[in-house]
């Protein structure tokens, strides 16, 4: 880390989404950091470097062939940074970092960076869909760079898909978690099994049941924990969210399918994982029927017979019987105001689980934030509102601290604490 403040390089590229580089500039300066700023190019059709320059206090760097800087420009940069961030990425830096390019002063930062780099992706959602990009994304993500987003929503043209940025609260506490992740990896050698997104129940081969759930704050949890060492399976509904590549997905539709993808992973004693994290938005009902075609419209009032599907969390945790493993976490998203931690005590109760995360229905879907609550034997713990991924590593901190308690004189656990 640097002498004194931890250190930035914050790289803007040239995409519609560069107006939002100065407000996570002015978080992470707010959070104690110092930001050199970078541009490319074409970054300077999208924002001023002026603007970059009086938040930061910084001369903008934007060429490595500067006669007023003494010294290599990249590499004195890169010395200075404890991390290198490319806020927003498009996809042709993407395909140069892959490169390994260095005809610009972007490209070649990644080649000397000393610290984790950090890309945050931005583009049109079939330029993100594109094989190529696909093919970059994953050898970015097996060289070591971390990815903040892309995120499902409105692009510049219009259209809606995943290739929007993530918000800046979400790629500044990515930057400032960088530099948290060198420390043990309190995971290694676990199995964390994650649940995210919705479930479908369909009607007929055109409608089905579901409901609001994006699948963020699964996703969020999955990387956090692989970060830590875990082996990480990743059972998500339909979610237009890109799987991340140090975690295994196995894709699934209704919430019968999901009980089948549970049952394979964790196993018939529940051995094949040490937790359980349910945060799928799971469907209670299911229709009686499901008709082979397409209904056609016919009175003014229509009525559907649905049936209660099996609540998955609540037999995994009366089959767990009384064991400390696996650790199983569920959640209780309540439009119930006052009633909130009421209802997830029950629940917690109920389906015989270690920790419930209480979520207010009206902040927990489709944001980059949530608000949230711990409820566990013990008593409730509010985290308050905080990005997804702030939610996720306090989940997954008490994760690593049950499973902590259940290896204490158990020399079997010694190879994993």
């Amino acid at each position: 880390m640097g002498a004194e403040k931890p250190t930035v390089a914050l790289v803007v590229s040239g995409s519609v989404a560069a107006y939002k580089a100065p407000m996570v500039a002015r978080l992470l300066l707010a959070a104690g950091w110092r930001v050199i700023p970078v541009m490319t190019a074409s970054a300077e059709r999208f924002v001023g470097a002026v603007t970059l320059s009086g938040l930061t206090g910084e001369a903008v760097r934007t060429s490595m062939w500067d006669p007023t800087f003494a010294g290599e420009m990249h590499v004195e940069i890169a010395r200075q940074a404890d991390v290198i961030a490319y806020v927003p990425a498009t996809a042709d830096l993407l395909a140069r970092l892959v490169q390994g390019r260095a005809d610009d002063l972007a490209a070649a930062l990644g080649l000397v960076a000393k610290g984790p780099r950090i890309v945050a992706p931005a583009m049109h959602p079939r330029m993100w869909l594109h094989e190529a990009t696909q093919r970059n994304v994953a050898q970015l993500c097996a060289d070591g760079v971390a990815f903040v987003g892309p995120v499902y929503g409105a692009v510049a043209s219009g259209e809606d898909g995943l290739g929007r940025m993530a918000e800046p609260e979400a790629i500044a506490e990515a930057i400032i978690a960088s530099l948290r992740k060198a420390g043990p990896r309190d995971l290694e050698g676990r199995h964390i099994v994650v649940t995210a997104g919705p479930t479908i129940e369909d009607l007929d081969p055109v409608r089905f049941l579901g409901n609001r759930s994006t699948g963020k704050m699964g996703f969020a949890i999955a990387v956090n924990a692989a970060s830590r060492g875990a082996k990480v399976t990743l059972i998500a509904g339909p979610t237009h969210l890109t799987s991340p590549a140090i975690v295994q997905r196995l894709d699934v539709r209704s919430t019968a399918d999901m009980a089948a993808a549970m049952e394979l992973v964790l196993g018939v004693d529940l051995d094949g994982a040490d937790a359980l994290v349910m945060t799928a938005a799971v469907a209670d009902y299911r229709p009686a029927q499901v008709s082979a075609s397409k209904e056609k419209k016919g009175n003014d009032r229509a009525a559907i017979e649905l049936v209660k599907n099996a609540d998955i969390l609540a037999a995994i945790g009366a089959k767990r019987n009384g064991r400390a493993t696996p650790v199983l976490v569920g959640f209780a998203v309540e439009s119930a105001g006052e009633q909130l931690l009421v209802y997830a005590r029950r629940k917690l109760i109920d389906k015989k689980v270690d920790v419930i995360v209480a979520n207010p229905a009206e902040t927990a879907f489709a944001g980059d934030t949530n608000e949230a609550w711990l409820v566990d034997a013990s008593g409730d713990t509010a985290l308050g509102t905080l990005s997804k991924s702030g939610v996720a590593e306090r989940i997954v901190d008490e994760v690593v601290k049950r499973l902590a308690v259940t290896c204490l004189g158990a020399a079997s656990c010694e190879a994993s604490l």
